[in-house]
């Protein structure tokens, strides 16, 4: 029995009957672009989000891209972000000209440590940038009295955490305004890239709706120096029908996650924790052990499939030789460190169990 890390293919034709007949709706009606499939998705994920606004757009990172250029922060401002994350979050910061300040995660959660965000402020500081990683929201209390304090923004990278909670409100209503990824292999993955912005800040959602079209208000009238990120018709209808799906999906990626954690008893693998069992959708489920490469090969040659979510911190990286002097030992532990075992809504739990198997063999 070989197990795919993801199998996209079993995750999406579960909801095939569906799509195919919305999908031959837009080809009967002809229109691809910003037509009511994205305009009825948008309303139903701001409701699924507990916001005013959704906008759709062609990704995760424009939408972080067009939330920090709505605020207008460039050349010179300052945006605290946690040092443990996908180079897309920090790409966001330094394509509009502003300077990503790097935090250290705490080595329990992998999120932002609350605590080592203050010492970094300056009067150049605009925001803070949390993301929710791995699908667990970041702990946001002290974020908001650090941000209220110093007048800042709170800008939300959840392409990770779709459906996440904290304190009884889901992701993408924490901030001032929130990015979402509809990549495919996300918990709300579409067949194709496609992305989010959404917020309770009615002037923020206009500005990023023009910034995304060209800088459009209307059709030849440009009010921005735009760009054109939007989210086509037939991945919002697509996006439309699994958000129905999304809670149950969660739900069963929480019962595997919990089986994991409660059945591995490998004493070299070192499982996730969490401060909020009910509240994680648990994006990928990430473990960390001193040899990982031994343990990727080990697992592959008995027919499971594994990730690493990530090999290289973005500070190590060609593209950000600038910051490569800057000391994250945590950070950089944890990129060295951390596999992704599989988990899904179509993993069964005879996979589950040779997984867990398999793991306390090692």
């Amino acid at each position: 029995m070989k197990i795919k890390f993801l199998d996209l293919e079993k995750i999406n034709n579960r909801f095939r009957s569906e799509i195919d007949q919305r999908i031959k709706n837009i080809l009967d009606c002809g229109w691809y672009l910003q037509g009511k499939e994205n305009e009825v998705f948008a309303k139903n994920f701001a409701s699924y989000c507990g916001t005013k606004y959704a906008v759709g757009v062609a990704n995760g990172l424009d939408a972080l891209r067009l939330i920090i250029n709505a605020y207008g922060f460039g050349a010179g401002d300052e945006i605290i972000v946690p040092a443990n994350t996908f180079i897309a979050t920090i790409l966001a910061i330094s394509d509009n000209g502003c300077t990503p300040v790097l935090i250290e995660p705490d080595i329990n959660t992998y999120n932002i440590n609350p605590n080592l965000i203050e010492e970094k402020i300056t009067s150049k500081t605009k925001a803070i940038m949390v993301v929710h990683l791995y699908g667990q929201a970041v702990q946001m209390d002290k974020i908001r009295e650090i941000a209220k304090k110093y007048n800042l923004k709170v800008i939300e990278d959840a392409a990770q955490a779709h459906g996440a909670y904290y304190e009884n409100k889901r992701v993408g209503n924490l901030g001032d305004a929130a990015a979402f990824s509809f990549y495919p292999g996300k918990n709300l993955g579409c067949m194709g890239d496609g992305g989010a912005v959404v917020t309770n800040d009615e002037t923020l959602y206009n500005k990023v709706k023009a910034l995304a079209n060209y800088g459009s208000d209307y059709k030849y009238h440009h009010i921005y120096k735009g760009l054109n990120s939007r989210l086509d018709e037939m991945q919002a209808a697509i996006l439309d029908i699994k958000l129905k799906h999304l809670d149950d999906d969660n739900t069963r990626r929480r019962q595997i996650a919990k089986y994991y954690r409660e059945n591995i008893k490998n004493p070299k693998i070192i499982l996730p924790q969490t401060y909020n069992e009910e509240s994680h959708v648990w994006h990928v489920f990430v473990v960390r052990c001193e040899d990982r490469e031994s343990l990727q090969k080990y697992l592959e040659a008995n027919g499971i499939q594994t990730n690493i979510h990530y090999p290289t911190p973005p500070h190590k990286q060609d593209a950000y030789k600038e910051l490569e002097n800057l000391k994250l030992p945590i950070t950089e532990q944890i990129h060295q460190q951390v596999v992704s075992l599989p988990i899904s809504p179509v993993l069964t739990d005879e996979e589950v169990k040779k997984i867990v198997e398999i793991m306390n063999e090692w």
